[in-house]
């Protein structure tokens, strides 16, 4: 079976080199007959391209398309256009994988495939959170690595075919956020059943926090709430509106946590940066998520509003 490796990036040319080094490491078996990377640079300014170029040799495996900077839905729809395998895997360009990732994938599919009598599944590996660039695969699994997608691009394996009859990735999320969680919605409606496969580790690379990523972090939490509003538009149930914590119950959680807003961004840096400061950039993260958390739910109810959305 020939596996394509479908990867869209933007700007990640350091973590990228990791990401590409280990998936040409790979320990396969018989039933994988080959596999290939189907990268697609999203129009990045780094020097990703030329670096690749320069460096194919490195990259037997590698195929490089690039396109004009239109986000991550319309780079997996083009990788999975270009891409020749039976099996399409998704993984993040900031994703380190060991070295059986390719083979568990596998092996969990094809024992699903034989149980169900049929293909409409996909496998989900264990995403593992680190900001250890030198050695992310030292990283130990934690309870914050938990996750309750149905469908994250991050870690999937599923068939070319039942991925096709799906409509692949909705690109009128140009944003950040929920565009592979909706294509999940559209899958689960196709009873396409999700396959848990936790030997499949990927080990998600970001760098730890510091002060001066806050901006970017609640510009990433206004964008998400845009998001989350076309994805609630597609798909108007209770279960999106709670994926995307457009509820009374999120809004009044956060509000309640945050004090109504006197734990904020501003509030904390003093404290996030004695975290940090102390080597605790990680429990900084889990403080900042609160302000975070409030920004994002108000911006969703703002977005709606503005809409005439109920």
């Amino acid at each position: 079976m020939l596996i394509s490796v479908v990867i869209p990036t933007y700007n990640r040319l350091p973590i990228l080199r990791k990401c590409l080094d280990a998936l040409e490491n790979q320990i396969l078996n018989d039933g994988i007959q080959d596999f290939e990377i189907v990268l697609v640079d999203d129009g990045s300014t780094d020097g990703t391209v030329d670096w690749l170029r320069n460096n194919l040799e490195n990259y037997p495996h590698l195929k490089l398309f690039e396109q004009s900077h239109g986000g991550p839905a319309l780079g997996r729809n083009l990788g999975v256009e270009k891409s020749n395998g039976d099996l399409i895997v998704f993984i993040d360009s900031d994703l380190v994988v060991d070295r059986y990732f390719l083979r568990n994938h596998l092996d969990s599919l094809l024992k699903a495939w034989k149980k169900l009598g049929n293909r409409k599944c996909f496998t989900y590996g264990s995403v593992i959170n680190t900001s250890n660039f030198n050695n992310p695969n030292s990283e130990p699994f934690k309870l914050q690595d938990l996750s309750w997608a149905y469908f994250a691009t991050g870690n999937v394996a599923i068939d070319k075919n039942v991925l096709e009859r799906s409509g692949l990735f909705d690109t009128s999320f140009r944003l950040y956020g929920w565009e592979d969680l909706e294509l999940g919605e559209r899958l689960r409606n196709m009873g396409v059943r999700l396959i848990k496969c936790p030997r499949a580790i990927g080990y998600h690379w970001h760098p730890a926090l510091s002060l001066d990523q806050i901006p970017q972090l609640i510009r990433i939490e206004k964008e998400r709430a845009k998001m989350g509003l076309v994805f609630y538009r597609k798909h108007p149930s209770s279960r999106v509106k709670f994926i995307i914590q457009y509820t009374f119950f999120h809004r009044c959680l956060w509000e309640f946590l945050t004090i109504g807003g006197l734990i904020n961004t501003k509030t904390l840096r003093p404290i996030l940066g004695f975290l940090i400061k102390k080597g605790k950039s990680g429990l900084a993260m889990e403080l900042l998520r609160l302000p975070l958390n409030l920004i994002g739910v108000r911006q969703i109810f703002r977005e709606a509003s503005s809409i005439g959305l109920r």
